[in-house]
């Protein structure tokens, strides 16, 4: 009945008495021996499946272990983390620690390239050059408060026209090249204001460009929206005259007490071109100034309707003697284009884009006719440099129809520029010391030379900006890196590196020129002299008793030399326009502050050239 006896021992409930037979007994004590041999074998069984889980035992002593709750760790794991934690923070974190508590000591930054120590010096040139009531921030010992007379007899003229910039090294104030120079120095910011800040100067040429654009302000009446003259000069010249002007006399501009006549331009669409192309680009950099900015805009749109006035086409120095022999412009139509380009980056008025865009206008200027000097940048010539700006639009923003086949007109045409200033494809004369010829090797060339350079540069950074390695010249496929190294040469010559080891920088270099044809300049500050009483400074082979530090001479003949001679102004003299564009190569050429541009400054006024995306459909309902 009973399966077995798993507690052993009898199955009787008292033990009292004999109960049964002695087989019966038999019977137990057998059945008993079976129990105890099944209940062996039981607990050899649970023996073995414990050698199967556990391993066998061989008396090892049994793990500790520790409960985190989540997990469980061994006592000499345990001990191990700790230990090794202890060693890593005196190891690691402790030399840290003691590191991060000592003094700082802020390494060295590196040193400035040449391109940025030239930089600093050709933008004082432009304080050397102040006209009108100076800042005591204007940095030139030098120099003082002159000219505060100017145009003191125009009556619609609150105080006159007292400011602006002197041209060169003589005390005339000619508009026309000083807007082409603002418009350029406005060109190089908006491009480069990441180089201009990382060394400092961005405030510096802010300054110089609103005391251009101050002073511009007053030639015409800023606050019409119809004009119908600007006054284009202040101070004069006949050539050959013995009477007291601006170049027969040899006075600092502090002590000039000769006549300084106003010359007044009844027409003018050079002038009135450029002068928009300066209030345009002006108000672009002072974007952060929105009442100025938007009165440079209104002035820019003035001027840009009188320029386009059918009836006021005449070059604004037709036929005037004073301004003639010195800045007579060939034409217009190039400040059409130029000026156009300017007010619609300002404005976004794509009505500007279409004058810039209207085939009448590179007919009229013959800008696709590939003719040499007119691949040459100059204050007389915006062809190439307004091309370039419309090349930037097509190359960034890509406005498509109507505009596509023109602007890729003017992208083809500044490729071809370029390839003109490269040496194998022989467009123009070279010297043996490596300067460009770009004014057929007459003097003064420098200025040319630095333009072209800038110009070179800038439309390498804007291939590099759209990562295109290059461009062809006919069948010949040419790096950008190749044209850089063409702008590169161009100014290294400038800094010195020519056959006659000269820095042709004043103030740059240990070899540069120091008998500057330059009226400021060579006459002693504590010497006030007479009309012609200055022509013994004028003749004095000794050095100019004051540095005019950052101007950048007329430069060598095509033979590389040079003559450091005062009275031969082809060689010593400096000018804005020149010296503009040697900042704008300079601060192109820089590497401080990275080898880049500004896409998108220069546009903040453009709209888009495409409908925006529609809204998508509303929920369909059954």
């Amino acid at each position: 009945m009973h399966a077995g006896n798993h507690w052993g021992g009898t199955l009787e409930i008292n033990g009292g008495g004999d109960s049964g037979t002695e087989d019966e007994r038999s019977r137990n004590m057998e059945w008993d021996k079976v129990q105890q041999q099944q209940q062996q074998q039981h607990r050899l069984l649970d023996e073995t499946q414990q050698s199967w889980l556990l391993g066998p035992n061989q008396g090892k002593k049994k793990k500790k272990y520790v409960d985190f709750g989540c997990i469980m760790c061994s006592h000499k794991a345990l001990k191990y983390t700790i230990w090794s934690l202890v060693i890593a923070f005196f190891v690691i974190a402790l030399p840290i620690i003691i590191a991060k508590s000592l003094p700082k000591h802020k390494s060295s930054p590196s040193p400035p390239d040449n391109y940025t120590l030239a930089l600093h010096k050709a933008l004082l040139f432009f304080n050397a050059q102040k006209s009108g009531k100076l800042p005591k921030s204007n940095g030139i010992p030098w120099r003082g408060n002159s000219g505060l007379e100017d145009g003191k007899d125009l009556t619609d003229v609150k105080g006159g026209l007292v400011g602006g910039y002197y041209d060169a090294g003589d005390n005339i104030k000619f508009h026309f090249p000083m807007a082409y120079a603002m418009t350029m120095l406005s060109w190089s910011l908006i491009e480069y204001r990441h180089k201009y800040e990382a060394i400092d100067e961005y405030n510096h040429v802010r300054d110089l460009i609103k005391w251009g654009t101050d002073y511009l302000l007053l030639t015409f009446n800023s606050s019409a929206t119809h004009i119908d003259k600007i006054y284009s000069q202040v101070g004069y010249s006949v050539v050959n005259s013995s009477t007291p002007d601006d170049h027969y006399c040899w006075m600092r501009p502090e002590d000039m007490n000769y006549e300084r006549p106003v010359q007044t331009a009844t027409s003018g669409p050079d002038l009135a071109g450029e002068m928009a192309a300066t209030m345009a680009a002006a108000s672009i950099v002072f974007q952060d100034h929105d009442a100025y900015s938007k009165k440079l805009v209104k002035g820019a749109e003035t001027l840009f309707a009188f320029a386009r006035d059918f009836g006021k086409r005449t070059p604004y120095c037709r036929g005037n003697p004073y301004i003639e022999p010195f800045y007579n412009s060939s034409g217009y139509f190039d400040e059409y284009m130029w000026g156009a380009a300017w007010l619609f980056y300002a404005t976004g008025n794509k009505t500007y884009l279409s004058l810039a865009t209207n085939s009448g206008i590179p007919k009229n200027s013959k800008a696709f006719y590939m003719i040499p000097d007119l691949s040459v940048p100059s204050w007389d010539n915006k062809l190439p440099s307004a091309m370039l700006l419309l090349t930037r639009l097509r190359i960034f923003l890509g406005p498509g129809y109507p505009y596509e086949d023109m602007l890729r007109s003017y992208h083809n045409v500044t490729g071809l520029t370029m390839c003109s200033y490269l040496q194998q494809f022989n467009v123009f004369n070279w010297t043996k010391g490596g300067l460009i010829q770009l004014n057929h090797g007459n003097p003064q060339s420098l200025q040319y030379v630095a333009n072209a350079a800038f110009l070179a540069s800038l439309y390498v950074d804007y291939l590099n900006a759209s990562s295109i390695p290059g461009w062809y010249c006919g069948p010949n496929f040419i790096t950008s890196q190749t044209l850089r190294s063409f702008a590169a040469s161009q100014i290294k010559y400038i800094l010195g590196e020519n056959p006659m080891k000269m820095s042709y920088l004043v103030g740059y270099g240990s070899k540069f020129p120091r008998h500057v044809h330059h009226r400021g300049a060579s006459i002693p500050s504590n010497e006030k002299e007479s009309c012609t009483g200055g022509w013994k400074w004028r003749d004095s082979r000794n050095p100019n008793p004051h540095n005019i530090t950052g101007a950048m001479v007329g430069g060598p003949i095509r033979t590389d030399n040079f003559q450091d001679v005062r009275t031969n102004y082809n060689y010593t003299e400096p000018t804005l326009a020149g010296n503009a564009g040697l900042v704008a190569a300079l601060v192109s050429l820089t590497a401080t502050g990275g080898m880049k541009i500004d896409k998108n400054t220069i546009s903040t006024a453009v709209p888009p050239f495409y409908p925006p995306s529609p809204p998508p459909p509303a929920p369909w309902k059954p």
